[in-house]
């Protein structure tokens, strides 16, 4: 008689699921080093700022400006790194009471309807973005800024936030269509309490 190993139906995230994960972590980890890397200037900016006026009583003129864009601009990087770490708070008390087939269909739901807001969220500042090209708009401080270069890096943070979670929600769709609900679920889903601290312990390790 011939034995066979049973098989196990959807354990594992397939390869291209997991290189998709692989290359999301890989953006919102260069985002948020940019986004640190931002504010660490911005701290310094500061700090000289302050040690200036206190000591030597001169001004940069300026730093309040650079904190509003680098507010901003980091701001919006930081949506796409909390969207792929799946970072934005979920209400989950009564999601883990709730039948497979429905937290399936709730964690799809909130993928798309995070990417619906994404693209009217780009859809909406871009008519900031055309106004301030057409009426040549300039900040009203010393520096007079043409706000179409800070807002420009700002927008483009907009629109690389809703790209990914277009894409993140079609890879969702496609997951729940092929009938990968687990898969789904481990990526969509909310961050479990283990989850949680393995990413705990693996940031100790780092530092």
């Amino acid at each position: 008689m011939q034995h066979t190993q049973p098989t196990t139906i959807d354990s594992a995230p397939p390869a291209k699921t997991a290189h998709f994960s692989d290359a999301l972590r890989s953006i919102g980890a260069l985002f948020a080093n940019i986004t640190g890397y931002i504010f660490l200037a911005l701290a310094v900016l500061v700090l000289l700022e302050v040690l200036g006026r206190k000591l030597f009583g001169f001004s940069l003129q300026g730093v309040d400006e650079l904190g509003g864009y680098a507010l901003a601009v980091g701001s919006s990087l930081a949506f796409t790194t909390a969207l792929v770490d799946r970072a934005h708070i979920r209400i989950e008390l009564f999601h883990l009471k709730l039948p497979k087939v429905l937290q399936t269909l709730l964690n799809w739901l909130s993928i798309v309807l995070l990417a619906g807001f994404g693209v009217m969220l780009a859809w909406v500042c871009l008519t900031i973005l055309l106004d301030t090209l057409t009426y040549q708009s300039t900040a009203p401080t010393p520096w007079a800024t043409p706000l179409i270069y800070p807002q420009g890096v700002w927008y483009a943070s907009l629109v690389v936030f809703a790209v990914v979670a277009v894409a993140m929600a079609l890879h969702a769709t496609a997951l729940l269509l092929t009938g990968k609900a687990s898969v789904l679920n481990r990526t969509y889903g909310p961050r479990e309490t283990v989850e949680e601290i393995k990413d705990e312990l693996q940031d100790l390790d780092r530092r």
